[in-house]
């Protein structure tokens, strides 16, 4: 079955070309605004894992080594689109236009970071597994129903296969032929199980098979083969002809989350052949004239000034109102809640 989709590809490890009929599809401006978003995203990551090292924001589950992935796909969607992320896609939520500072908050806990910018058709992070593959499909059939264009992504990951949700998301899609795309980044576990644990299918790609739906098998840590591939998916579903299924076979360079020890059921020498997705990206650069150190310079500056003022903004707010655990849920507080929060309130306040 891996024959039948094969890893597409359109430059390697060493940033060469492999498919040269894409050269013509590649240009400044593209490359340019995937290496911003790439560092960008990068940078973000790092700050988030150092801020929870130090107490500043809660478990925080890192994304490095999907960046290709994350901003592949992201670049791809229009302004009207809808995306629906797992806890590990901030990385393409802040591509799609979300708000730093609100993604620090989320990562501190605070309800603050689930509100998308005006006009920015971001869920919040789902955190139960598959559950935004049936609320993508929603979407999108609500979008197909209205008479519009737009489009829905549902990200996910290889865990995410073995969920019903999973099935039902793409057999509903299959049915009504809705405008979703399935975009999966398979990075070779779902928390400690290995791919090979978590199913006998060769491939997740081949899983549409059984719905009909067009699949395709891409180098996750190829921008190119994301984007390119991400770009004739959305124009499929804009066209009228249904849902896709993306398999992106990337890696996750670190724990699953801050809160995790990979050490424990990854060999120390696994993953180590694979080139990060940015080195990859900045060979391209060289090898085809598209580098430019003062370009590069004033990105990591920028960057590196907006992740600061995000932090800072972040770190302002005013505390949270601790009743906001309890007062937003029932109608009526039960009982035992009550109880529970009249205790809280009182340990609060010293007595």
């Amino acid at each position: 079955m891996v024959e039948s989709f094969p890893m597409k590809k359109v430059i390697d490890d060493q940033g060469n070309l492999v498919m040269a009929s894409e050269r013509e599809l590649i240009d400044q401006d593209l490359v340019q605004t995937a290496y911003y978003h790439m560092y960008r995203i990068r940078t973000f990551d790092k700050k988030a894992k150092s801020l929870q090292r130090q107490g500043r924001i809660g478990t925080y589950p890192p994304f490095e080594g999907q960046e290709a992935a994350q901003v592949g796909s992201a670049l791809a969607l229009g302004e009207e689109d809808w995306l629906f992320p797992t806890y590990r896609d901030h990385g393409a939520m802040l591509t799609f236009g979300a708000n730093m500072t609100r993604t620090f908050l989320y990562w501190n806990g605070r309800l603050e970071g689930c509100v998308p910018p005006d006009g920015k058709r971001i869920f919040p992070a789902a955190v139960p597994i598959a559950t935004q593959l049936l609320h993508a499909t929603g979407a999108s059939w609500a979008e197909k129903r209205k008479g519009t264009k737009n489009i829905a992504i549902a990200y996910f990951g290889d865990g995410a296969t073995s969920e019903g949700d999973f099935h039902e998301g793409l057999n509903f899609a299959s049915v009504f032929q809705t405008p979703t795309i399935f975009f999966n980044q398979n990075n070779g576990y779902a928390i400690s199980v290995p791919f090979e644990r978590q199913m006998n299918s060769k491939t997740i790609a081949q899983k549409g098979i059984a719905y009909e739906i067009p699949s395709v098998r891409v180098d996750g840590n190829d921008f190119f083969a994301v984007y390119f591939e991400m770009q004739k998916a959305v124009n499929r579903a804009r066209n009228g002809e249904g849902p896709t299924l993306i398999e992106a076979v990337t890696w996750r360079t670190g724990a699953h989350t801050t809160a995790d020890d990979p050490t424990k059921y990854r060999p120390k020498e696994l993953g180590q052949d694979i080139v990060d997705p940015i080195v990859r990206f900045e060979r391209f650069m060289k090898n085809e004239g598209f580098w430019d150190e003062d370009f590069a310079a004033n990105i990591h500056q920028e960057v590196e000034k907006e992740i600061e003022a995000a932090v800072k903004e972040m770190e302002s707010y005013p505390k949270a109102n601790v009743e906001d655990i309890f007062d937003h849920v029932f109608a009526e507080l039960p009982n035992q809640l009550a109880s529970q929060k009249d205790t809280y309130l009182q340990l609060l306040r010293g007595k």
